[in-house]
């Protein structure tokens, strides 16, 4: 690494009165800086300088442009405010590891008398780093290495390698990361990726090797994201005792596929929030750019939370989507809908809802979920105030259906079927918020309205992940 020194950035063209340097026929009177501080906190305030000690090989127009709105500040109470916001946006972009700001009257012979200096000193990462850690999926954990290569060409770019090994999925990837200057949420980022998952509900295993490109960027208050994906499958048997028609799936297909979603979330917290509401919504088109599996896929998400008297929340959540088969071949398993378990229909056994042959679940083209969920803190609240403050007890009624369509049937057919063999569960537990990692839940479920082919877990059911309906 190169040595450390500071930059000075010029501030920003901004309009105001001008300061002469003083005149014969005024006086010129030396404030102290403390005095000087007391006066100014009552007074419009210039921010003549912005310093940076500690940067290396990052960019000038990179940290300009995320801490611009400083110059913008007309007080040293809004000084101190966006040069807090500053120091977010300098540690959201991964490249340093530390920021710390100091805000200090200025000094040079040229000091206007209310301007002030502000000064950031970073850290920043090493050019290769290196990680160890677990990762909590839908009823799955996995042991993670990563080796990252950050700020690669001084712009926030990154380059992380990734290898995963977990319960049920295998996977290797090298994914590239390059954010727009000034606009760290319009980014691009490049993948390549080998994953194998077994799945036992289906008796399949499956191995993915593909390249994706994505672009994420907001327009007002949602987030987009345009994504091309092309992957080479191969399906094959988990077990001798697989059914025909998982050996019918068995073999390898391409898929090219252009896909978009688009993201509203206004949630305190992703993992058990208290008040706030997300949508999402992702549509996905494959065979129109090559590969051998064509189809129209779309599905959505929907979750209202609203906190309640006595530090209680009230959370609805609904969840549906549907695959259009195009052309004469039908849909793949790799790409159907699956639904049940302890992180979407409670009482079921994972993903063990719907079409199933000889035991083996085959998922369907269509489905709905929905929940209605009570989180209230423990009785008599032990640990408040602490560890008892990540704990919440859980109330729950879950629904939902999953089948195939007859696409030649029209609108009503559809919501006929999807509305009959309707299976729903009731319970309730305890749930455990893992910072914003993940969330543990142990929930005791009753499973109703429970079809032939469906299995049940009733009784206790224990559920790790991110998502849940």
């Amino acid at each position: 690494m190169g040595t450390v020194h500071a930059r000075s950035l010029d501030p920003l063209p901004m309009d105001g009165p001008d300061f002469g340097s003083g005149s014969d026929d005024g006086d010129l009177v030396e404030v102290e800086p403390q005095k000087k501080q007391e006066i100014l906190e009552n007074k419009d305030v210039v921010v003549q300088r912005v310093h940076f000690e500690g940067l290396g090989r990052t960019k000038d127009d990179l940290v300009m442009y995320e801490i611009s709105d400083v110059f913008k500040a007309r007080n040293l109470i809004e000084v101190m405010r966006k040069a807090h916001e500053a120091r977010e946006k300098l540690l959201r972009l991964g490249i340093f590891r530390q920021v710390e700001v100091i805000v200090d009257t200025c000094q040079d012979d040229d000091a206007l008398p209310n301007g002030l200096d502000v000064t950031f000193e970073v850290t920043e990462l090493r050019r290769l780093t290196g990680s160890y850690n677990t990762m909590v999926g839908n009823n799955e954990g996995s042991m993670v290495l990563g080796l990252k290569l950050p700020n690669l060409f001084g712009r926030a770019e990154k380059m992380t390698f990734q290898f995963s090994y977990g319960t049920k999925e295998t996977s290797y990837g090298l994914s590239f990361f390059k954010p727009q200057v000034g606009n760290f949420e319009r980014n691009f980022c490049l993948n390549l990726y080998k994953v194998t998952g077994q799945f036992p509900w289906s008796s399949l295993r499956e191995t993915d090797r593909g390249i994706s490109t994505e672009i994420n960027f907001p327009i007002w208050k949602t987030n987009h994201t345009l994504k091309w994906e092309g992957v080479w499958r191969e399906l094959g048997c988990l077990s001798r005792t697989a059914s025909f028609a998982i050996r019918e799936e068995s073999g390898h297909s391409l898929k090219s596929s252009l896909s978009h979603s688009m993201v509203i979330d206004s949630r305190n917290s992703t993992i058990l929030p208290k008040r706030g509401a997300l949508l999402k919504i992702n549509q996905e088109l494959a065979g129109y750019t090559g590969g051998d599996v064509s189809f129209l896929k779309e599905d959505f998400e929907l979750q209202i939370n609203k906190r309640l008297s006595w530090d209680s929340v009230l959370s609805t959540s609904l969840w549906g989507g549907m695959l259009v088969p195009i052309g004469d071949r039908p849909s793949s398993i790799a790409d159907r809908f699956y639904l049940g378990g302890p992180t979407s229909v409670r009482g079921f056994s994972m993903y063990s809802i719907g079409p199933q042959s000889e035991g083996d679940y085959l998922g369907g083209e269509a489905y709905w979920a929905g929940g209605v969920h009570l989180y209230t803190p423990l009785p008599f609240r032990p640990g408040r105030g602490g560890f008892g403050d990540l704990f919440r007890t859980h109330f729950f009624l879950n629904a939902g259906n999953l089948c195939n369509l007859n696409y030649g049937e029209g609108p009503r057919a559809h919501i006929r079927r999807l509305a009959e063999c309707i299976r729903w569960s009731y319970g309730a537990g305890i749930v455990l918020r893992l910072g914003n990692i993940a969330r543990l839940e142990l929930n005791y479920c009753i499973p109703m309205g429970v079809q032939n082919g469906d299995r049940i877990c009733d009784g206790v059911q224990f559920g790790a992940g991110i998502r849940f309906l």
